[in-house]
Parts: structure tokens; sequence; C-alpha cells
């Protein structure tokens, strides 16, 4: 028999052979789940005797992510500013860069203001779950084309007790919307199939495409979300949405042409630019 800290320490040197830039960090984590402990649990149990069974598990999982598996896919579970959200193959996990969105979309409503949300393409529901849980006077409408993605997302509303505060419905972007919005908000498909290829192969290989890569050089949902949020904001209201390098002088052009009386890029904390809003008469 091994004892935790000898098994946790050839679980790191394995995910170091297989690059990963934290390998220390992830086997910490993937031995958390294995053992159904707290991560830093482990640190008051590194003398623990681990049963054949237990090796066993932990083993397994340690390849999963040697083979670059997802972190968030094999523990279940994603953070996601406060929240603890499910994590599976059914929608893209979010990532940090998301996270900054939400600060950005937050700053231009007063915290008191009751604000009408639609959060397009939602996937696992992180935006709108997010915002359900900081702005309790918000009212949000949460869409998605995919089934899978959807149930995802009420499961995820379903376990941090939000599932009043959002509304999930089917819809290819637009398709099925009738109402109108102070903000819309998205995290769309902006990647190019190049881009995509020499992605990270959790991303190239684990997120689903569809929920990656767009047309028109990465640009056609996004072209599609300015069009269609034009009709669907309220007057003054914000589109905002998470981009790819190199669009937005794209989309100053199109926001100017479909009649949007500001627009602007901003970065996002490395200063690449990340994210665009745009502004309805």
């Amino acid at each position: 028999m091994q004892n935790l800290l000898e098994t946790l320490k050839k679980a790191a040197e394995f995910l170091a052979r297989k690059g990963l830039e934290k390998p220390r960090v992830e086997a910490e984590h993937l031995f958390a789940a294995g053992l159904g402990l707290k991560r830093l649990d482990l640190y008051l149990q590194f003398e623990r005797l681990l049963n054949e069974e237990e090796v066993k598990r932990l083993r397994d999982l340690t390849v999963r992510r040697g083979n670059r598996e997802p972190l968030q896919h094999i523990t279940g579970k994603v953070e996601f500013r406060e929240l603890v959200l499910k994590s599976d193959k059914r929608a893209l996990i979010p990532r940090p860069e998301t996270e900054e969105l939400i600060d950005r979309a937050l700053e231009l409503f007063p915290q008191d203001q009751a604000v009408r949300v639609l959060d397009l393409g939602t996937g696992s529901g992180a935006i709108a779950l997010a915002l359900a849980s900081e702005r309790p006077l918000w009212k949000i409408d949460a869409v998605d084309r995919s089934a899978e993605a959807l149930t995802l997302a009420r499961e995820n509303a379903d376990l941090l007790g939000l599932a009043v505060r959002v509304n999930f419905a089917e819809s290819d972007w637009f398709s099925a919307v009738t109402d109108a919005y102070d903000l819309i908000i998205s995290n769309p498909p902006y990647l190019t199939e190049a881009e995509v290829a020499v992605a990270d192969p959790e991303v190239r290989e684990f997120d689903p495409k569809s929920a990656l890569v767009a047309a028109e050089d990465g640009l056609a949902d996004l072209r599609k979300i300015l069009e269609g949020a034009a009709k669907h904001l309220r007057p003054g209201g914000w589109v905002f949405c998470e981009t790819g390098i190199d669009q937005h002088v794209a989309l100053a052009d199109l926001s100017a042409k479909l009649g949007y009386v500001e627009a602007s890029g901003l970065p996002d904390m490395s200063g690449r630019p990340r994210f665009w809003k745009a502004k309805k008469a």
C-alpha cells in the first residue's frame, strides 16, 4: 500500500510529462474529486494509506487528464464567479474571460435598476445564472439552439436554486424571441476552423464545435446577433458580446450601418481585444 502523498506526487509527475502547465494543482483537484474530499483536506491526509480500489480510481482519473480530457469534465464541475456549475460535453466550458464580460455588463446599469436581459447561446447557463445570482431585480431569458445544452443549463439552475429567476427556451439566436430587452448578452462562436485546429486539445477535441466556430472568418454569428439585437433592444438598450481577434474593425462598420449610436471594443485583463458593446438609440 502507498500513502496519499506518494500517489499524488506520481500523478503530478505523470501529468508534467504529458505537458500540463500546473500538474500538481491538477492532480490535487483530481484526487479531491476521486476521494470525495475538498482539495485542502488532502493536506490533512497525506499519510493516509490508499487501498487498491482507491489507487485504481485515482490512476484512471489521472490517465484521463493526461489524455487532455478537460479537468472540468472529469470532476463534473466548474467554478464560475461565485457559482459552481455542472460541466460536461453538452456545452462549452465557461472561461474566466467570460466572467469579465459579466463585470463589464454590470457596469452599464445602476445596481437597483430592474433590467430585462436576453442571454443568447446560453450553453451551460453560466452567464444567465451569474447575472440572476448577482442582480435579484433582473429578469432574464436564456436561449440556445441545443436541446442538450438547455438541459444542462436547467440542471444548473435547479442546483443553484435559480430556476424561477431564469426562463430557458430553445431558439436559434432570435428565431423564437418575441420580447424586447435592456441588455442582450452573448458569448457566441467566433473562431475560425484554422484557429480551432491549433487550439489546445481540451478545446479542439472536447468543446462542442458548434459553440466555437463561425463562418465568415468567425463573424457570422456576431453579425446575426448585432442585426437581431437592433430589432429586439429597447431604446437605450445594449448588446454586449465576447469576440475574437481582429474582429472589432468589422464590428464597428456593421454597428454603424445598423444605426447603433454608441459602439466600442473593450480589452480583457490581458489587454487583448475581447468584447464588443453597442447601444441602441
